[in-house]
């Protein structure tokens, strides 16, 4: 399957083959996205970045990714600085914005806006997040994340058991997640949350349906144990509103819980952000010494993901082994000073 032309509008587009394909072409990009090597297969080519809703990670992970490729950006944030606070609707916005670039990156707060601004283009399109709704890109990421950890650890996704912890309910990231880890063989998938946050009924459906076995646990302290990989997520307080918040500090994944239950080669995954105040229930900064929080190299494997993406689309993937030559600029070893020893 061709990705030139489509738009990326959610998980369900990738197939384990074309997973594969984008993971050898992310790992080709690796020193491009540290800055080690550069290649210009996007010189002239213009991404719109459209973020009507906060964001730090995606946003300049996505521009970096376009700008890494030679091409250029033009962006715009929020809804009350763009025509729409006039009244404008999202397919005017879709056409107007489309005859400006050659490929657009948008997040929107409402589940349906992606499909309505994807259906006024022709212009490749990339959800970058709908609401409550996916986020295929991150799903991306997560999955050359783990590739690349699994590599590392000298294990394969296939038999392994990933536990997805927090509000599965409204994080859009884990939902993209299950998506593809159903692709795989053999998993075991275990959702640990409140009753109230549990894992959207047809995605566990989903994973079941293709073989993988299915568990769900309100306990973190049982449901983490023996995972080969420990995917945490926050609270998603803006989905809320006035409600109260269902969630108590057994969720807090801290070093004393990882200490106590979790595998000695298990990778600490987290989509970001996470909220490392006192009370939160998060992913505790606590761990950040710990060699097996993946966090920031999870973060880091975003530029090459959305690099193999971004070139797969404009139809230039084919070009980029060959146009690659060595950066001549000043780059640290390490790029945060509690980076593991083996990851430079």
């Amino acid at each position: 399957m061709s990705l030139t032309g489509k738009h990326i509008l959610s998980s369900d587009l990738f197939d384990r083959d074309e997973l594969e394909r984008l993971f050898e072409l992310a790992d080709l990009l690796v020193p491009v996205a540290r800055g080690q090597q550069v290649t210009r297969v996007l010189e002239g080519a213009v991404m719109a970045s459209l973020f009507f809703e906060a964001s730090t990670r995606t946003r300049l992970s996505c521009e970096t990714a376009f700008l890494r490729l030679g091409g250029g950006v033009t962006s715009t944030t929020g809804t009350e600085v763009t025509s729409i606070a006039k009244g404008e609707s999202l397919a005017d916005t879709s056409r107007v914005v489309s005859g400006y670039c050659d490929l657009v990156v948008m997040r929107h707060p409402e589940v349906s806006s992606i499909h309505e601004f994807a259906a006024a283009t022709n212009v490749p399109v990339v959800n970058a997040g709908n609401g409550a709704g996916e986020h295929p890109t991150q799903a991306l990421l997560d999955m050359f994340a783990i590739h690349r950890e699994f590599g590392r650890l000298g294990k394969t996704v296939d038999g392994s058991r990933i536990a997805l912890v927090g509000d599965l309910r409204h994080g859009r990231t884990v939902h993209s997640l299950v998506k593809l880890l159903s692709r795989y063989d053999n998993l075991t998938i275990v959702c640990v949350a409140p009753d109230e946050l549990n894992m959207p009924a047809h995605l566990l459906e989903l994973a079941a349906e293709r073989g993988h076995t299915v568990e769900e646990s309100d306990q973190p302290s049982l449901g983490l144990k023996d995972a080969d990989v420990v995917y945490t997520t926050r609270l998603q307080t803006e989905r809320f509103k006035d409600r109260p918040l269902p969630y108590s500090d057994d969720f807090r994944v801290d070093a004393a819980l990882a200490d106590r239950v979790f595998r000695a080669d298990a990778v600490i995954m987290h989509p970001l952000p996470r909220d490392g105040r006192p009370g939160s229930n998060d992913l505790s900064p606590d761990l950040n010494r710990d060699p097996r929080l993946a966090i920031f190299r999870q973060t880091d494997a975003g530029i090459p993901t959305r690099m193999a993406l971004f070139a797969s689309v404009l139809g230039v993937a084919d070009e980029i082994r060959d146009s690659l030559r060595p950066a001549r600029w000043y780059r640290p070893e390490y790029v945060g000073p509690d980076d593991a020893p083996f990851y430079k």
